[in-house]
């Protein structure tokens, strides 16, 4: 298995990649985020893990930028064991972990076991409705030999129409299922992505579109 791990502090990095070695993982190591990126990019690995605080660029920087682009290689982020909000949003940027600073290497070795193994029993599921497709692995939006790769939200927004076709779903449902119980977030943010849906499906002549139907909700269906 192949790792590629991103750590400023060299003497932490080099005790991390001497720990991987010696159980047999191949390891390539950089010490900011601007190598972890280009790394991340140019190179096939089977997990990355990133520290969040590096020079250049930080980790959720980098992993924002890895999944912008639809990489969905297992990451794990190294975080400041007080900073609960930077692990939240690396959780919502689309980390698969994280793990607390100051750490054990046994914790971290099996953090890791962990992550590859949630790599190997992955199989992506390709949704389709009418003549456009939904990639779960890469959030690709796809018809008519066009694609775009979806933000998160709308990712979320459009996955859980695909799966309910031909069902309404209220907007209060939409809200807490892709926002969460606890967001911030307004009823009226569903409307502003149900139209940056639509104007995704106008783009690649989806013969699809999102109804919508006074105090029902949203529903995805082919046009006839």
């Amino acid at each position: 298995m192949k790792l590629l791990y991103a750590e400023d502090e060299i003497s932490m990095s080099e005790a991390v990649v001497d720990i991987l070695t010696y159980h047999k993982y191949i390891v390539d190591a950089v010490y900011n985020g601007e190598d972890a990126l280009f790394y991340a990019q140019s190179e096939k690995y089977d997990g990355i893990i990133l520290d969040i605080m590096m020079p250049k660029m930080s980790g959720l920087e980098v992993l924002k930028k890895l999944r912008s682009t639809g990489c969905r290689t297992p990451i794990l982020l190294l975080t400041a064991k007080s900073q609960i909000e930077d692990q939240i949003e690396g959780l919502d940027l689309g980390a698969d972990d994280y793990l607390p600073k100051p750490f054990s290497m046994n914790l971290l070795l099996a953090r890791v076991r962990a992550l590859l193994r949630r790599r190997e029993e992955f199989t992506p599921n390709i949704l389709k409705c009418g003549n456009i497709s939904l990639n779960q692995q890469s959030y690709e939006l796809s018809g008519n030999g066009q694609s775009f790769v979806l933000p998160k939200l709308e990712y979320q927004l459009m996955e859980l129409l695909m799966l309910n076709q031909g069902i309404y779903l209220s907007s209060e449902t939409l809200l807490v299922k892709v926002w969460g119980y606890n967001t911030d977030a307004e009823i009226g943010t569903v409307w502003v992505y149900i139209s940056y849906l639509r104007k995704r499906l106008s783009a690649i002549n989806a013969n699809i579109t999102i109804s919508a139907k006074r105090n029902l909700g949203y529903m995805l269906e082919i046009v006839k």
